[in-house]
């Protein structure tokens, strides 16, 4: 009997000391990974914040499903709820395969290695215009077969913004590519367009006149229809 009632005794201690042991636990618990944790850098809130403090309120952003590229450009126009399918526009990045050896980065914006270039889904892009304008940007003072604007490689896009394919966007970019937007878009009505917005399913609809006082992109008609 005795050997039983010190074997109850243990027993008790023992519980005793589990459940002291639980409470600390419980006091020193990281918070339950079924809550929401924000990422304050994600690309909406880091983008809106550039956006916003550089005097661009005007702008929205929405998420479209993983198939969105394999719409029809009325279904993406829905989707967005835009205007017309021609205020559906994208970015993109060129480069001058025929720049002088010393021009290889972006710090003249007259005569830039790459540029980024703004355009309508709708309008056929014209790199000869774009050629064009730039010999007249800079006086003539640069032959014009130093102009040679082609699409860059799509690793060479990602490493100059920061962004992948179809993610490209003007805003929030790693580097400052200056930017070339295509005439007919200033020319929209109402002056309201959609574009990449960082993430491939993220886009980013904003007012042209405020985009245009922030990033002060060259205005060239470069496309046709």
């Amino acid at each position: 009997m005795e050997a039983l009632a010190e074997l109850e005794r243990v027993q008790t201690q023992l519980l005793k000391r589990i459940s002291e042991l639980e409470k600390q636990n419980q006091n020193h618990s990281t918070p339950s990974t079924d809550s929401p944790i924000v990422d304050e850098a994600d690309t909406v809130t880091r983008l809106s914040s550039i956006l916003r403090s550089n005097a661009v309120n005007d702008f929205s952003f929405k998420r479209v499903p993983p198939d969105y590229y394999d719409w029809s450009l009325e279904a993406r126009r829905d989707a967005l709820a835009a205007h017309s399918i021609h205020h559906l526009c994208k970015s993109i990045v060129l480069v001058n395969t025929q720049a002088p050896a010393n021009v290889v980065d972006c710090s003249d914006r007259k005569n830039s290695k790459y540029y980024v270039v703004v355009v309508q889904y709708t309008a056929r892009f014209n790199a000869e215009a774009v050629k064009n304008f730039l010999y007249s940007l800079n006086n003539g003072s640069i032959a014009k077969k130093k102009f040679n604007m082609r699409l860059a490689p799509e690793q060479t896009s990602t490493d100059l913004t920061g962004y992948g394919h179809n993610a490209v966007t003007c805003i929030g970019m790693k580097t400052d590519i200056p930017v070339i937007l295509d005439e007919a878009i200033v020319k929209l009505t109402p002056d309201f367009f959609w574009l990449g917005g960082g993430e491939v399913d993220l886009k980013l609809g904003i007012r042209t006149s405020q985009l245009i006082r922030f990033v002060n992109p060259f205005i060239v008609n470069c496309s046709g229809s």
